[in-house]
Parts: C-alpha cells; sequence; structure tokens
C-alpha cells in the first residue's frame, strides 16, 4: 500500500510542477506579448502624429512659396514642425530617425529660400517624401 501511495503523491508532485511550470511559461509570454504591443502602440501613435505633421509642414511651405503668404507661413511655425517630427522620431525606428535629422538639416539650409526658390521648395518636400517613406516601411514591420 505504501508504494502504491507514494506512487500517486510522486504522480501528484511531477504534475504540480509542470502545472506551475507551464503557468509560469504562460504568464511570461502574457507580459512579454503586452510589452511588445504597448511598444507598438507607441511607435504607431508617434508615426501617425509625424505623418500630421509633415503634411501640415508641407502646406506651410505651399502657402509660403507659392501664395507668398509670409504671416500665415511663418517660418518659425515651420521650425517648431520641424523640431516636433525630430523629436517624435526617437519614438520610432532608427531609420525614421536618421530621416527626420536629414529633413531638419534640409530645412535648416533651405527655409530662407522656400519664398523666392523653387528647388529649395523641391529639396525640402523631397526629404519630407524620405521620412513618410520611411514611417510607413516602420509601420509595415511592426508586429
Amino acid at each position: 500500500m505504501k508504494s502504491k501511495d507514494t506512487l500517486k503523491l510522486n504522480l501528484y508532485q511531477i504534475t504540480l510542477i509542470f502545472s506551475m511550470f507551464f503557468a509560469l511559461l504562460g504568464f511570461s509570454y502574457n507580459v512579454w506579448r503586452m510589452e511588445v504591443s504597448e511598444e507598438n502602440s507607441n511607435i504607431r501613435m508617434a508615426c501617425f502624429e509625424m505623418l500630421l505633421e509633415l503634411s501640415s509642414l508641407e502646406q506651410l511651405i505651399y502657402v509660403a512659396h507659392y501664395d507668398g503668404d509670409e504671416k500665415t507661413a511663418s517660418p518659425r511655425k515651420g521650425w517648431v514642425k520641424v523640431a516636433l517630427i525630430a523629436d517624435l522620431s526617437v519614438l520610432t525606428s532608427a531609420s525614421v530617425t536618421k530621416q527626420s535629422l536629414i529633413l531638419k538639416e534640409v530645412w535648416s539650409q533651405h527655409w530662407q529660400l522656400m519664398l523666392d526658390n523653387e528647388s529649395s521648395v523641391v529639396e525640402i518636400v523631397n526629404a519630407i517624401d524620405d521620412v513618410r517613406a520611411e514611417i510607413k516601411q516602420t509601420l509595415h514591420l511592426l508586429n
């Protein structure tokens, strides 16, 4: 009888160990998945906000260049948008951050000329398009 009770006790202990192991494994996976989902959510939100700021910056450039409205399309507004885009890019991916910094550099070189110089407008808009492309790529690669 003792060996039968011992066998039951051993079986119970083994079952308990495996149950605890699988519960811990399931909990660990759940925590990991929630962290990844939260990170992806933050990246998406930053990307969407950047897309809005990029379109707003592009509109500002077009108003300044084609409408000649320096008051509505103040370069100070542009600097704020470019800085915000660069700040938000840190929350996304390295490639988006790199393109955002390139946009900031292109803006700093061409903002004074955008009123009268078509090539400056094209340079800035191309830099905006490059950031957009990287954002789309980053969003496409999220889990």
